[in-house]
């Protein structure tokens, strides 16, 4: 694994999201699911009559879209209490908003991870080479009006 993965890859069994139930995981490894993209940082739009959600590229106020990380992420729910803390148990509830990509939702639908997923390509920056991440693509949300957001809808799955 790349030395310079924010996440902590090292030590983990070899390919067990392939044999290990998501709820089964240790802490370490369900954090290693993550890939970076950074699109669970990204508000999003839902239609209140069909259900549907959008992701935009405006970023909650704490991302940083140089590192695709949450600059604040281990007290992120003192500036954004509506911040998620994605587990194993919550998954279920969450699913619809989360982007057609993510680890956690392919894994959910017993779907294998993508080539560019850093535990398969053993290199954080694949995520960003492929062009799936958020990696400098983003717009504050502090600068940008509720009213506007729909200017900034992204296509998904983006693979």
């Amino acid at each position: 694994m790349s030395t310079d993965d924010p996440i902590d890859r090292s030590g983990l069994r070899p390919r067990y999201w392939e044999t290990t139930p998501l709820d089964k995981m240790t802490r370490k490894e369900w954090e290693a699911l993550c890939d970076g993209c950074g699109k669970c940082c990204m508000n999003k739009l839902e239609d209140e009559d069909t259900g549907e959600v959008a992701l935009t590229r405006v970023a909650c106020r704490l991302f940083d879209d140089t590192t695709c990380r949450c600059a604040q992420y281990d007290i992120r729910h003192q500036f954004v209490p509506e911040c998620i803390t994605l587990t194993a148990r919550n998954l279920q509830g969450h699913l619809y908003w989360m982007p057609e990509t993510c680890a956690y939702k392919l894994l959910n639908e017993g779907k294998p991870l993508y080539d560019w997923h850093p535990l398969i390509s053993g290199d954080a920056q694949s995520v960003h080479d492929a062009g799936i991440s958020m990696q400098s693509r983003t717009v504050p949300e502090f600068e940008v009006s509720d009213d506007d957001w729909e200017d900034h809808l992204i296509e998904e799955p983006g693979t």
